[in-house]
């Protein structure tokens, strides 16, 4: 038994050679008490019908703490322990196209106090470069270096793992993905072109689709229909070896700031339902980004700070990393949903917006 007061964590290293990662269990059995499972494959090599792979699981929900989450106070503290924050973009710094109040004046304090600032968002409906214009739009200065967004990380994590080039990948999803496949020299179909397509049920049609599909990438996609779930589920499940990559699980986003929209798990869902199979997450709360950032920039993950608004995924994306955590309530989690016991997950502190990390460091000087 794990003692309330101390943080536990698995780390078991499995080598095997399977004909897709999507078959290892998502899950272990501790005593009487299912936990869940981040999977963190890397490949050693792709080919057609199987791959080698080791994969890295960490629990990072066996993480107890014995008390709640504490409201930030002494900003200044915080802010000093850390080299480095990484910040959620919707909800966080945004909601639609509108800047939270503050935001400006809170970023320039940290640069001036020599703090590393990185924008991580599970949005991958744009591109690295797109979302710079977004934050030159919005006042913002931030370097492309700076941003990873979720479309960046599919690219990447095909990468990481040697995709071959003369392979393709199926999207279904929007334009960010698609660019960064470009960037990447990634051969892609369906994406927005598969948007208006639809499928004429006739006595013994029989939908084609391409046999050389080696990945699908799954991302919110406002242009979803039945073509690109049926074209999608034909290739993870009939082309031998077949990647299913979800660039995130998030069950909603912020559109306008009016509401919240379905978000990209909704689709990634669906395939799920279709394929009987669990995709590889590359979004938070998955590890690989931030594996990605500690190792871009050489950080050390104690020395991170991450900030968001979301408990299942920026503030789980941040203990699974090894990070401080700093929840905010200017997007999805409200105070209530912070302190209800059915909440597992605890951030070690949390406040209403980032700006208070300027007015509490103000206050204590």
């Amino acid at each position: 038994m794990l003692s309330n007061c101390c943080r536990a964590s698995l780390s078991i290293t499995i080598a095997s050679t399977l004909k897709s990662p999507n078959n290892f269990p998502k899950s272990l059995f501790l005593g009487q008490k299912k936990t869940s499972l981040f999977l963190n494959p890397i490949f050693k090599k792709w080919n057609n019908s199987r791959m080698e792979f080791s994969t890295s699981i960490s629990t990072s929900k066996l993480t107890i703490k014995a008390s709640s989450a504490e409201a930030l106070k002494n900003a200044n503290e915080l802010i000093d322990s850390v080299e480095t924050f990484i910040f959620d973009c919707d909800g966080v710094i945004w909601k639609g196209d509108s800047l939270i109040d503050g935001v400006p004046e809170t970023l320039d304090m940290l640069r001036a106090k020599g703090k590393r600032l990185i924008f991580v968002t599970n949005n991958s409906t744009k591109s690295r470069k797109q979302y710079g214009k977004k934050f030159e739009t919005l006042g913002l200065s931030v370097n492309e270096e700076e941003i990873f967004a979720s479309s960046f990380a599919a690219a990447a994590y095909l990468k990481s793992i040697d995709f071959p080039k003369d392979k393709k990948v199926y999207v279904v999803g929007e334009e960010g993905i698609l660019k960064e496949l470009d960037l990447a020299e990634y051969q892609h179909l369906g994406g927005q072109e598969d948007g208006g397509k639809k499928i004429e049920l006739k006595p013994g049609f029989l939908m084609e689709h391409d046999e050389s599909v080696g990945a699908v990438v799954v991302g919110f996609d406002r242009n979803f229909n039945y073509y690109k779930v049926q074209y999608a589920t034909l290739c993870i499940r009939e082309n031998p070896g077949c990647l299913f990559i979800a660039t995130n699980r998030d069950a909603v986003t912020h559109l306008t700031d009016a509401q919240e929209w379905a978000g990209g798990g909704s689709m990634v869902g669906a395939l799920v339902g279709s394929t009987q199979r669990e995709p590889i997450v590359v979004g938070k709360p998955s590890t690989f980004m931030m594996d990605y950032v500690s190792k871009e920039f050489g950080i050390e993950k104690s020395q991170i700070c991450m900030v968001g608004d979301r408990l299942d995924t920026d503030i789980l994306f941040g203990q699974n990393g090894g990070c401080k955590t700093l929840l905010v309530l200017s997007g999805v989690t409200s105070l209530p949903m912070l302190q209800s016991p059915s909440n597992s997950i605890k951030p070690d502190f949390y406040t209403n917006k980032i700006s208070d990390l300027l007015s509490l460091s103000a206050a204590t000087v």
